[in-house]
């Protein structure tokens, strides 16, 4: 039997602690339109809704969207690896697989919860709009949120999984705008 990790014991007890509250806000959104509603933002959080943005970008902003459009969609692609090799490093089950009564209202895009990278996408886009267009980003915010309660909502991700999306997510954002600004000025 393969010894176990110091990040498998982690998730074990996290998980443990958060079933609860995830359990009550999977239970506490069953009214279908509600749950269509946060069915929906995840789908367009899949990256439907942020392609589109990137695409919309220069001609929102014709002085500067296309370099932005390109840093995005770089930093996107960044987000997307890092996401990627953390889901595999760390091996956190999603709620639903390892707390059946979780019931997993649409099916994930992979198998590991641990962090969300919807979330993480959400927000680094969200932040990076925050830099160039303040009006859109505010526009796009309670989307943005929604796609983050979906994940929970729908049963894919605990809190925390959510949580450490956006914090990595917002921290991807701000220093890809911090490295590459002046290719934007």
């Amino acid at each position: 039997m393969p010894p176990i990790s110091k990040a498998s014991r982690f998730f074990s007890l996290a998980d443990q602690r958060e079933v609860a509250l995830c359990q009550a806000i999977n239970r506490s959104v069953q009214f279908r339109p509600i749950r269509g509603y946060f069915r929906l933002a995840s789908r367009l959080g899949d990256g439907w809704f942020w392609y589109a943005v990137i695409l919309l970008l220069p001609i929102l902003e014709p002085d500067r969207g296309l370099p932005f459009a390109l840093l995005m969609t770089f930093t996107g692609l960044t987000c997307t690896l890092t996401y990627k090799a953390l889901k595999h490093q760390l091996i956190r089950e999603r709620p639903f697989i390892s707390f059946p009564a979780i019931d997993c209202a649409t099916p994930p895009l992979d198998r590991y919860s641990f962090p969300s990278g919807h979330t993480l996408h959400a927000v680094c886009f969200q932040t990076m709009l925050f830099a160039i267009t303040p009006a859109l980003a505010w526009a796009i915010l309670p989307f943005t949120l929604s796609v983050a309660a979906s994940r929970v909502v729908l049963g894919l991700h605990y809190p925390t999984d959510v949580m450490a999306g956006a914090l990595i997510g917002g921290s991807m954002g701000w220093a890809s705008l911090e490295i590459f600004s002046h290719w934007l000025a």
